[in-house]
C-alpha cells in the first residue's frame, strides 16, 4: 500500500465534508470492532499516539495488563457507504503503550504484513497473490434461540431449486440485483471483483470472486467485503450468513484461496510443460507445504464446530489431503480452465469465511514457503500423486482425509506449529491462546443437548 499524509487524508475530510473519522481492527477471531472520533480530532497526536482501547475485550491479553492503542492505517481510508454522516474508517495498527509505541506481535494485520516480509527475507519470493471466493447464504427469515430448556432454528427459505441451483438467471435468482449492487459498492471501496453469480445451493447461496491482490490488502478486502454484504443485506430485509453449514443438506460455504508468487514480474508458478496445470517445482513444493500443514492450519481456516460439517461428501467440499487438476474434493485444485502463464495458480478449497483472515492467508503462505524451503514432495508424502484424480463420490479412493472435527484440527495444531513461528511471524504465545480459546468454543457447543438427540433417544 503506498503511503498517504495526515495533509492529504485532512484535506480529503474538508473536501469531502467529512464528519467522523473510524478507527477499526479485527479481534482475535475476526470480527470487526472500531471506535469513531470527530473528523476534526484527527491529528498528529493521534497518527502518532492512537486511540487507547482495552485489548482484553477483543481477545488479546488479560484485563490486568490490557491498555493498547490503535493508530490509523492512512493508506486505507474509504467512505463507510452506510453511514447517515459522512465518515471515513481506517484500519490500523495495534501498538503497545510503551515509549516506543512497538508494535503488538499478535495483531492480526502485523502478522499478515510479517508474513509477507518473510517471504521476502527468506529468498522465496518477492510478492503473494490471492484471489478468495466469498459465499455465503441469504434467507428472507432467520430466528434462533438457546437457554438451558429451549433450543430452536427457524430458517425460511426464500429459492428452492431442483436439482440445482448453480447459475440459475433471473427469474429462479432472485437476488442478482442485491449481488450488483454489492459489487459496486466494493468497487467504491476499491475492492475489485471479478465476477459474481448464484451458487450451488438451492436455498440462496450467492458467490462473489474478487481479484489477485496482496496478501495484506486481500485481508482487508475480506473485512470489507463481510461488512459491505451484511449491511447492505439489512437494507433490503434479507438476513446473511457466512456459515459454513446453515443448511442441513445443501452446499456449505468456503472461502476458496487462489494463491501464487512472483518474483521480480514472474510467476514462480508456472513451468510450460512442467507439473500438472503447467506447475513449476516451486508450486509442486508449495502445494507439499500446504498438504502437510493442511490439518494443522484448519485450526485457523475452519476455525468453528459448523466449519466441519461443510466438509462431507456430494457437495462438491474438500474431503482429502490431496491434490489434483479439476478436482473439487481435493483440499488443492489447479484451475484447468487457467491458461494465462502469469495467472497459472493454485486454489486451496478447506478455508470459510469464518476464518480470521489475516490469520487464514497468513499461515497458508508460511505452510507453503515452508514446503519450497524444505522441497517437500507431495507423492513423498503421502498425497495422491496431480495424475490420480479419481474422487470419493466417482468411486475412488483417498489416503488421507481431512480433520473430521475441530478439535482433530487443534489436536494438529498443537503438534504442529513451528512451520508459524519461522520469522516470528506467528507468537507460541498467540497459538496457545487460540487452542485454548477455540476448546472451550468447542466445549460449549459439545455440552449442549442437540434437538435432534430428543428425537432419537427421548423416548428410547
Amino acid at each position: 500500500m503506498r503511503e498517504v499524509s495526515l495533509q492529504t487524508v485532512q484535506e480529503r475530510i474538508k473536501k469531502e465534508g467529512i464528519q467522523f473519522v473510524d478507527i477499526q481492527a479485527v479481534d482475535l477471531t475476526g470480527r470487526l470492532r472500531r471506535v469513531t472520533i470527530p473528523a476534526k480530532n484527527l491529528d498528529e497526536a493521534i497518527v502518532a499516539g492512537g486511540v487507547g482501547f482495552d485489548s482484553s475485550s477483543y481477545g488479546f491479553s488479560k484485563p490486568e495488563d490490557s491498555d493498547m492503542v490503535l493508530v490509523p492505517d492512512l493508506s486505507s481510508g474509504v467512505r463507510d457507504p452506510f453511514r447517515e454522516s459522512p465518515a471515513l474508517m481506517f484500519f490500523s495498527r495495534i501498538l503497545h503503550t510503551d515509549m516506543g509505541r512497538s508494535r503488538y506481535a499478535d495483531d492480526p494485520r502485523w502478522i499478515a504484513e510479517k508474513a509477507e516480509k518473510a517471504l521476502r527475507d527468506l529468498g522465496v519470493a518477492e510478492t503473494s497473490w490471492w484471489a478468495p471466493e466469498y459465499e455465503f447464504y441469504i434467507f428472507p427469515k432467520v430466528e434462533f434461540r438457546n437457554t438451558a430448556t429451549d433450543s430452536m432454528v427457524h430458517v425460511e427459505l426464500g429459492e428452492f431449486y431442483v436439482p440445482t441451483a448453480y447459475h440459475a438467471a433471473p427469474p429462479l435468482d432472485r437476488y442478482v440485483d442485491f449481488r450488483d449492487a454489492a459489487v459496486k459498492m466494493m468497487g467504491d471501496l476499491g475492492v475489485e471483483v471479478w465476477y459474481h453469480h448464484h451458487e450451488g445451493g438451492r436455498a440462496g447461496q450467492q458467490e462473489i470472486e474478487g481479484v489477485f491482490s496482496g496478501l495484506l490488502e486481500a485481508g482487508d478486502h475480506s473485512i470489507l467485503v463481510k461488512y459491505i454484504l451484511k449491511n447492505l443485506a439489512k437494507q433490503f430485509g434479507y438476513r446473511l450468513t457466512f456459515m459454513p453449514k446453515p443448511v442441513l443438506g445443501h452446499a456449505g460455504n468456503g472461502w476458496h484461496c487462489h494463491q501464487y508468487l512472483t518474483h521480480a514480474g514472474k510467476n514462480l508458478f508456472y513451468k510450460a510443460g512442467g507439473g500438472v496445470g503447467n506447475l513449476s517445482l516451486t508450486a509442486q513444493h508449495y502445494v507439499g507445504g500446504l498438504l502437510k500443514h493442511t490439518p494443522a492450519l484448519m485450526a485457523f481456516t475452519n476455525p468453528t464446530t459448523n466449519s466441519f460439517k461443510r466438509m462431507v461428501e456430494g457437495h462438491e467440499a474438500p474431503i482429502a489431503m490431496s491434490f489434483g487438476q479439476a478436482n473439487r474434493h481435493s483440499a488443492i485444485r489447479i484451475p484447468k480452465y487457467v491458461s494465462d502463464p502469469k495467472r497459472t495458480r493454485i486454489e486451496f478449497r478447506p478455508p470459510d469465511p469464518l476464518a480470521n483472515p489475516y490469520l487464514a492467508l497468513a499461515g497458508m503462505l508460511m505452510a507453503g514457503v515452508d514446503g519450497i524451503l524444505n522441497r517437500i514432495e507431495p507423492p513423498q508424502e503421502g498425497f495422491l500423486h496431480p495424475e490420480a484424480e479419481s474422487g470419493a463420490g466417482a468411486g475412488g479412493s483417498y489416503v488421507r482425509a481431512l480433520p473430521r472435527t475441530l478439535d482433530e484440527a487443534l489436536d494438529a495444531l498443537e503438534k504442529d506449529h513451528e512451520f508459524l513461528t519461522v520469522e516470528g511471524v506467528f507468537s507460541q504465545a498467540l497459538i496457545e491462546r487460540w487452542i485454548r480459546s477455540k476448546r472451550l468454543e468447542a466445549r460449549a457447543v459439545y455440552d449442549r443437548p442437540h434437538p435432534y438427540e430428543f428425537e432419537l433417544y427421548f423416548d428410547l
